[in-house]
């Protein structure tokens, strides 16, 4: 009979540890990170980005749940936390309701760069892009297909439309993404299951809710997928009758039309309009 296999510890956290140092140089100019940036990183475990931050110059907070991984970052940290060039917190980012306790000069301009568990993948985007004082730019390490979806890299149709979801739409309307790179599993240790990409936000503002409400939008846009296989008219229509029907004809759009076919600048215009 085999034994059971043990999971470890960073494999149970959803930690797959960066052990190329070129993946995490690309994670880092993802990110435009230039010489006395303050970057945030989230779960540096061993500190293979943290160094590589470091080297170029840049001032890091770093924040990690896993209490063996902050002796080590502290042992291994010596002399930049000395420095006050690094600063390491053991917590879980998702326990900070504003990213200023963390640390006060995030309350003013720093940038986010991290190799993330893939499960919070969708929480952490949310909480940055949606925050009071949003970063200047993201770059994660995340699950390759999530990074597709958002970007529509390699998904392109025949004639170079993207097909868009909540997700693509909720990341597009704070700044632009953009599929850096696919990272293999090798470059991992635990390996995960699938391979990886290095996934960039860059011109992160509010600049599109402007003359557009931000509630509203997202009302549209879920309302929309509320039925993917149906009309974008008819998921409306539940939600603003037959208004529908005239901003459709306003806008000149097709009213067989999917939400998934309908881009970000138009579901700006029907925010706006309904």
């Amino acid at each position: 009979m085999k034994k059971r296999q043990r999971k470890k510890k960073g494999a149970r956290l959803g930690q797959h540890f960066l052990v190329n140092p070129q993946v995490a140089k690309a994670v880092a100019e993802g990110a435009r990170v230039m010489k006395n940036d303050l970057v945030l990183e989230i779960g540096p475990g061993k500190g293979m980005l943290t160094r590589v931050l470091l080297s170029m110059g840049t001032r890091v907070v770093a924040v990690e749940k896993d209490p063996a991984m902050v002796a080590l970052l502290n042992e291994t940290f010596k002399k930049e936390i000395s420095d006050q060039r690094l600063v390491v917190r053991e917590d879980d980012i998702r326990n900070f309701l504003t990213l200023s306790t963390i640390y006060s000069p995030l309350s003013t301009s720093y940038k986010v760069a991290a190799n993330i568990p893939y499960y919070i993948t969708g929480e952490l985007l949310r909480m940055f892009l949606t925050t009071e004082n949003q970063p200047k730019s993201i770059a994660f390490l995340i699950q390759k297909e999530v990074a597709q979806r958002i970007t529509g890299y390699g998904k392109r149709q025949p004639d170079g439309a993207i097909k868009e979801s909540v997700l693509s739409l909720s990341v597009k309307v704070y700044g632009t993404p953009r599929y850096v790179k696919t990272v293999s599993r090798g470059n991992f240790n635990p390996p995960p299951n699938v391979d990886s990409a290095i996934l960039a936000i860059t011109d992160i503002s509010r600049k599109n809710f402007k003359n557009v409400s931000e509630e509203m939008f997202f009302k549209i846009v879920k309302a929309g997928f509320a039925q993917k296989r149906k009309k974008l008219s008819g998921n409306l229509k539940k939600l603003f009758g037959n208004r529908t029907e005239k901003i459709f004809s306003d806008l000149t759009l097709d009213p067989r039309i999917r939400a998934e076919d309908v881009g970000l600048s138009v579901w700006l215009s029907l925010a706006k309009n309904l």
